[in-house]
């Protein structure tokens, strides 16, 4: 039995959280567009320039996301970025690229 949604203070109902593969098909074109873009970036950068939704469990998802976009060949790993991050911290964060498949649109 699922427990109904509680409403918050203000009387507005959250929505339901998507589960895990529903909000990586929401989101995987998004990141296929950025592989086959040849441009290296973050994944924070394409989730903030697309407007992406969080996913229900962010510490781990954006993760098995990125992990399982390398696996399928869409994806490798080129360096790290050490500039400052929104939190306010100076942290490693991992740059991707398409590989060259990808970028010839072999792999979406």
């Amino acid at each position: 039995m699922i427990a109904p949604i509680q409403p918050a203070l203000d009387g507005s109902v959250p929505a339901p959280a998507v589960d895990y593969h529903s909000w990586c098909d929401l989101v995987r074109p998004v990141f296929v567009a950025a592989a086959q873009s040849g441009r290296r970036f973050t994944v924070y950068e394409v989730a903030k320039d697309n407007d992406l939704p969080e996913p229900g469990n962010p510490r781990a998802d954006w993760g098995n996301l990125t992990q399982a976009l390398v696996r399928d060949g869409l994806l490798e790993h080129c360096g790290f970025d050490r500039t400052l991050r929104p939190s306010g911290e100076h942290s490693a964060v991992s740059v991707w690229r398409g590989t060259r498949a990808a970028q010839a649109g072999r792999i979406t």
